[in-house]
């Protein structure tokens, strides 16, 4: 659906259709000096001169809600187009249920258009009616996994009416199939969020299940950004939790060097310092020695990162050094 398809077998030219005669084309205006002239094809031109002529006239009728078809096929971005078309489904009284119809036929063709998914939003307001858009937008998700439109219409139905019920099977099949689906991971914090809460109860179960998927595969990012956006969610914080430190610990111990637990270990000890709770797992000692194998060794591309953390840490322990001091100076004062 593009300005290259134009060798329609028996197509047209609406200058050349004796029902289009009484309307004058109007021709694209660039200005006396263009910048840069786009080569559209014949067809194009022949269309999109109507459709200005149309869109000048007012006009409201079904050769102009056709012609709007004919439009979005050689360019299903534009958004004058679709707008019209919407203007042209009301004052016609068109069966809505046919254009949906249309739209997913365009979406097929042309799934990360933004101007055709909004139209289809815009037909369901009207309709009231999103009994299709979790199997449309599961068919786009089949081809495409990141097709960042479907999920966002997917989402937007779902807030708009309700519809989480089936959502987290949705999401753990994604999951299971592609453990790295970072838009999976998103979905599945979104019905949490939007939806089931964050009870203790549902975030040491969500704790759980990401876990389980770092089990499988350690280096795997989604899984660990997931991890702490819940635990955000745990009013012990990511250093407090006795099941995600042994866990980390367990790996740690077991010679597993992903860069994703040796940040989480950084983050948890940086997390310790400042709410002073720091133990033998979460301390600055620790979370420099993260910082150096980070920089050094597992992840060399951010090292400049890394080494600023270690300064900061290092920071930290003279802090903490001179505050010693500073106690053991007084109390030498007081028993004097």
């Amino acid at each position: 659906m593009s300005d290259g398809e134009d060798s329609d077998a028996g197509w047209v030219f609406y200058r050349d259709r004796p029902d289009w005669s009484d309307v004058t084309p109007v021709p694209e205006d660039d200005g006396p000096t263009p910048v840069v002239v786009i080569a559209h094809s014949e067809k194009f031109e022949d269309v999109y001169d109507y459709f200005r002529a149309i869109l000048q006239s007012d006009e409201k009728s079904q050769r102009a809600l056709e012609l709007t078809k004919d439009a979005v096929e050689l360019n299903p971005a534009n958004y004058t187009v679709w707008q019209y078309r919407r203007d042209l489904l009301k004052a016609l009284g068109t069966d809505l249920r046919s254009e949906l119809d249309y739209v997913e036929f365009v979406i097929k063709h042309s799934p990360k258009n933004y101007q055709v998914w909004h139209h289809r939003r815009v037909l369901v307001e009207w309709l009231q009616d999103p009994s299709l858009e979790l199997d449309l937008t599961g068919d786009a998700l089949a081809q495409d996994p990141k097709n960042y439109h479907a999920w966002q219409h997917r989402q937007w139905a779902m807030k708009t009416f309700g519809l989480f019920e089936k959502e987290m099977a949705f999401v753990d099949k994604l999951i299971t199939e592609d453990v790295r689906n970072n838009s999976a991971w998103n979905q599945r914090y979104f019905v949490m969020n939007n939806h089931q809460g964050w009870s203790d109860l549902n975030v040491q179960r969500e704790i759980c299940y990401a876990l389980e998927k770092i089990k499988f595969v350690k280096n795997n990012e989604s899984a660990w950004n997931y991890l702490r956006g819940v635990l955000i969610h745990d009013k012990r914080g990511l250093n407090g939790n006795a099941v995600v430190t042994s866990f980390c610990e367990e790996l740690y111990k077991n010679r597993c060097r992903s860069p994703y637990l040796l940040a989480f270990i950084v983050d948890a000890s940086d997390e310790a310092i400042k709410r002073q709770e720091t133990n033998c797992f979460h301390n600055a000692e620790r979370a420099i020695e993260m910082c150096h194998a980070l920089a050094n060794k597992y992840d060399k591309i951010r090292s400049k990162y890394w080494n600023y953390l270690s300064d900061k840490f290092h920071k930290y322990k003279e802090q903490n050094a001179n505050a010693n001091d500073a106690n053991d100076a007084n109390e030498n004062n007081v028993e004097h």
